[in-house]
């Protein structure tokens, strides 16, 4: 999860505060725990920067009583804006009684702190806030990550034309086998090699020269809108079976010789490419099976039987 990473590394809390002396202890704590504070005066600054764009906060503390616009009417205009809605608001307040704390439940405010408050309860309550902006970002990842329900699937006809479709089906496919980072590293070969080689003609001797000189994805793309090659599919037929997964491979091309690529030659050893189906037939799959010119390869996973 390459977003989540990256987002995780910039930890910015937005500091909602009209005093001063409060605010540049609040910003020191934090700072000095690792987070990078970005402060506003009160509600209406606070909501300018926000509307301007700057939304990449991973969680707000707002002052329930502030001049121009306090933090109830912040805290209402955040939560009805879909960009900023997930962002976790921390409440600061200097009363504690029930309605107050309740209005601002009731608005969307799901982390207090009452005033004043010790260095640990602050970081204790910003850490719980920015942990839930995580889950947040993960389960949202997971969701664009969802796999196809191969549970429930007995047979389908996939098919894909670039080779970043076929990562994406690769990926879906190999969540659907036991050991999926094993399996990935074979589909993601035979469906390189099934646009490559068999849709768009690039031969053995052409891709290596075109790794050497840097050119492999250009001539990939230059290929590909040919006329002859606009609309050639790879298409995937998936099939289970009681004991086993049988996914059945064909592009639109000529064939190749591939018996020596089962196994991967000395000879070829020292060239940049052409390991790809030795590499799969060894580690991802338990059969492996050229058929007829070679346009044509199964694979079979086998699943254990409940």
């Amino acid at each position: 999860m390459n977003t989540l990473k990256t987002l995780m590394s910039d930890k910015r809390i937005l500091l909602v505060e009209d005093d001063l002396i409060f605010a540049d202890i609040i910003r020191e704590v934090l700072t000095e725990a690792g987070f990078n504070v970005q402060y506003a005066e009160d509600g209406l600054a606070a909501w300018n920067l926000l509307a301007a764009g700057d939304t990449d906060f991973t969680a707000i503390l707002v002052d329930r009583l502030m001049p121009r616009m306090d933090g109830i009417k912040l805290l209402t205009n955040i939560k009805a804006t879909p960009a900023l809605d997930h962002i976790p608001i921390i409440m600061t307040t200097a009363t504690s009684d029930a309605g107050s704390i309740q209005e601002g439940l009731d608005t969307g405010a799901y982390y207090y702190l009452i005033k004043p408050f010790e260095s640990a309860v602050l970081l204790s309550i910003v850490k719980a806030a920015v942990a839930q902006y995580y889950d947040y970002l993960a389960m949202q990842e997971s969701l664009q990550l969802t796999q196809l329900p191969f549970d429930f699937l007995v047979s389908g006809i996939f098919n894909f034309q670039t080779l970043e479709e076929g990562s994406l089906l690769a990926n879906s496919f190999a969540h659907a086998c036991p050991k999926p980072e094993k399996v990935i590293i074979g589909f993601n070969e035979l469906f390189i090699n099934a646009v490559e080689h068999g849709n768009l003609g690039i031969t053995y001797h052409e891709k290596g020269e075109l790794i050497e000189n840097d050119q492999l994805f250009q001539e990939i793309a230059k290929r590909q809108a040919l006329n002859e090659n606009r609309n050639k599919r790879v298409e995937v037929c998936f099939k289970r079976q009681t004991d086993a997964l049988v996914f059945t491979i064909r592009d639109q091309g000529n064939g190749f010789d591939w018996l020596r690529y089962m196994n991967f030659e000395p000879e070829r050893a020292f060239d940049p490419n052409g390991r790809g189906i030795a590499m799969a037939r060894a580690v991802s799959f338990d059969s492996l099976e050229y058929q007829g010119n070679g346009n044509i390869v199964v694979v079979t996973v086998n699943i254990r039987v409940q």
